[in-house]
């Protein structure tokens, strides 16, 4: 069907390269069970290769001829129930680099080759085991780093995304099957498919469609982490705070102004949600032609940052000050989507706080010491309260691929075609192509309608075992 797939047998490292305690190796194919009974020999004196049973771990020993390779655990998965849809097999070793290279090069010996990126997987999507949005979460899945990007993947990879697109295409096939059959009666001049209730299947599926664009966004950020750009002048405290909310000495400390020249990127989980902070250069003009590009890249991750923390030292700066930062920050940065708090920072060189900025300062402003720790549990509060993951909660589907998020536009724009063709009382095949298109991009999505080019680009990103 396509580069990937053809009926030989594949394996492939499981488990990450390197050294360590014990190792995965995958066999997957038609000789899969023949090539894995040739260099394995079960420990239970009188078991046969055949005899073990499926999903069961046998302890036995890996060799190539009289040579012993490793003592080992053995899997075998009997088709269709496997990952792959395929005879399956899984060899847990010792993790040296050079047993599992042994392993793989005898493997390879008997008829099996090398696993392409993502080839497993793109086995149990072509056997039927998963559809294309499940295989792309299980990439979601293993490269999840917080609680938020897992669960999320975890739901589409159980098809909770998937199952929707699927009843929204099945309503469609229905009318579209109506409007078909209207064009092997156009001469009678006969309506099968009722336009009202065709409007009324747009609607809903417009406002699900709609719904699932919006949380694009959201799904975005819970997938890669919510950018965080830590702004400021100069020596207000900037690399103290990524410090201090990371936990740990990031990046470097010191009184000379213009230290930071180049953006310093982290990511920390708060509540299972990820954060990515960037410490950025400090803001002003400089003579000097490396810390003026470090300023020119400030100003390229405030405009891709959702929330900016506006670091401003609190024993020295002045409300006029303040208020003329944020007028010339609107001007060049306005953006009704991003969000900027206020941090003021060295309150441990005050006498007490000046509650003045509270009253006069529109935004949210929080008090801290960076250097002392105070209060930046309240920065990381303030930082839940800009995710809105209700929708997450309520087990709702959620966006977060790009390529679906593309199909969902396209098919939205189909869908609009179709409704302007029913008020404007257009013949049925010319609707039909517009239903046509819906249908595509939302099959797309799932994988029921798929070519060569787009399975590719998804699973050349696979690691190579998976």
């Amino acid at each position: 069907m396509n580069q990937y797939y053809t009926k030989d047998t594949i394996c492939a490292p499981a488990t990450a390269p390197g050294m360590a305690a014990i190792a995965v190796i995958r066999l997957s194919g038609p000789e899969a069970f023949a090539i894995a009974s040739a260099c394995f020999n079960p420990q239970k004196e009188g078991l046969g290769f055949a005899d073990i049973p499926s999903h069961k771990v046998t302890l036995g020993q890996f060799h190539e001829a009289e040579r012993s390779i490793d003592e080992v655990l053995l899997t075998k998965f009997e088709n269709p129930h496997t990952y792959t849809g395929e005879d399956l097999v899984e060899i847990s070793c010792h993790g040296s680099p050079f047993i599992q290279q042994e392993i793989i090069r005898i493997l390879i010996d008997k008829g099996a080759r090398m696993a392409k990126p993502g080839e497993f997987t793109m086995r149990a999507f072509l056997n039927g085991r998963m559809d294309l949005s499940q295989a792309e979460a299980v990439a979601d899945l293993i490269a999840s780093n917080s609680s938020a990007s897992h669960k999320m993947a975890f739901r589409q990879m159980r098809g909770h995304f998937s199952e929707r697109i699927r009843e929204l295409r099945q309503q469609l096939v229905t009318f579209a099957g109506l409007i078909e059959l209207e064009l092997d009666f156009s001469e009678e001049d006969v309506e099968f498919a009722d336009r009202g209730s065709l409007n009324t299947l747009l609607d809903t599926i417009e406002n699900e469609i709609g719904r699932l664009k919006q949380s694009f966004s959201m799904g975005n950020v819970l997938k890669n982490g919510i950018p965080v750009a830590i702004i400021g002048k100069p020596n207000v405290g900037k690399s103290t705070l990524l410090n201090a909310l990371l936990n740990e000495e990031r990046a470097i400390v010191s009184d000379i102004p213009g230290t930071t020249r180049d953006t310093i990127e982290d990511t920390i989980a708060i509540n299972g949600v990820a954060f990515r902070f960037i410490d950025t250069a400090g803001l002003r003009h400089s003579e000097d032609t490396i810390e003026t590009f470090g300023i020119e890249r400030t100003f390229e991750k405030i405009r891709q940052a959702a929330i900016i923390l506006y670091l401003f030292d609190a024993s020295e700066t002045t409300l006029e000050e303040i208020t003329e930062t944020l007028n010339d920050f609107r001007e060049k940065f306005y953006d009704e989507n991003k969000r900027l708090i206020l941090i003021a920072n060295k309150i441990d060189l005050l006498e007490e706080i000046p509650h003045h900025f509270r009253n006069l300062v529109e935004l949210e402003t929080i008090f801290v010491s960076a250097k002392r720790k105070e209060n930046i549990n309240m920065i990381a509060e303030s930082l839940l309260s800009s995710v809105n993951t209700a929708s997450e909660e309520e087990n709702q589907a959620i966006v977060s691929n790009s390529r679906h998020y593309e199909a969902l536009a396209k098919t939205a724009e189909a869908i609009a075609a179709v409704r302007r063709g029913i008020e404007e009382r257009l013949p049925g095949d010319l609707m039909a192509i517009d239903l046509r298109s819906a249908l595509h991009h939302l099959g797309t999505i799932t994988g029921e309608v798929t070519n060569d080019e787009i399975l590719g680009n998804i699973f050349e990103k696979f690691c190579i075992g998976k």
